[in-house]
């Protein structure tokens, strides 16, 4: 925002917040008020200054994510190259289908001053399930840290379980404490039931990601 697009030092953090708490990122609320630049060269520039090397492995959710018998897709507000990373870094790199990310809910938006698709709008849940080919958003679970993605996503039809917190936020319906307690708190995840197919919406540490049984 400093360097390439010459916006003042002093307005930089409050509009950093305001655009977040309207549009779901930074980077979309720019886009709308007009500013032109290319997104690869932004999320470079943000994600390479990330400390990824504070990600360490965690068997524990990988042996859970590998039990669990369905289908498991990341669903992320950030470009592929970072959750890859990011899934690379944990040791999760093989645990999922697929990753719906930036580059697949802005197909048309490279290098354009267009508006950008992200979470928590309910336009871009709609669009999540659509891709992930879910035909009964409620046979689909839903896992994130954020209230307002968690309210979007039940508003679309999705069974929500709000991470990190063991209070029910509005539109959750489960609360566990932390992600490593999912099969306590929803043991049904593990049961192989063929006459109820079970898919799901699945968020850890700044990345997203969805589950179809």
């Amino acid at each position: 925002m400093l360097n390439q697009l010459g916006i003042e030092e002093s307005e930089v953090p409050k509009m950093c917040l305001d655009l977040y708490k309207e549009y779901g990122t930074t980077m979309a609320g720019l886009k709308v008020m007009g500013y032109e630049f290319d997104n690869d060269e932004f999320h470079e520039y943000i994600h390479g200054r990330l400390p990824y090397e504070k990600l360490k492995p965690d068997p524990i959710l990988r042996n859970l994510l590998l039990s669990m018998p369905h289908r498991k897709i990341i669903f992320t507000i950030a470009d592929k190259a970072h959750a890859t990373r990011a899934l690379n870094r944990l040791g999760l790199e093989d645990c999922f289908e697929g990753i719906i990310c930036f580059e697949t809910l802005n197909p048309n938006s490279s290098n354009q001053n267009s508006q950008i698709l992200c979470k928590p709008s309910v336009e871009a849940f709609e669009a999540a399930i659509r891709i992930a080919d879910i035909v009964d958003p409620r046979k689909t679970m839903f896992f994130d840290d954020s209230i307002r993605n968690i309210a979007s996503a039940k508003a679309t039809g999705l069974k929500t379980v709000f991470v990190g917190d063991s209070v029910l936020v509005p539109g959750a319906d489960y609360a566990p404490s932390s992600i490593h307690n999912i099969k306590e708190a929803i043991p049904d995840l593990w049961e192989d039931n063929k006459d109820e197919k079970l898919e799901a919406i699945v968020q850890q540490v700044a990345v997203a990601t969805m589950v179809h049984a």
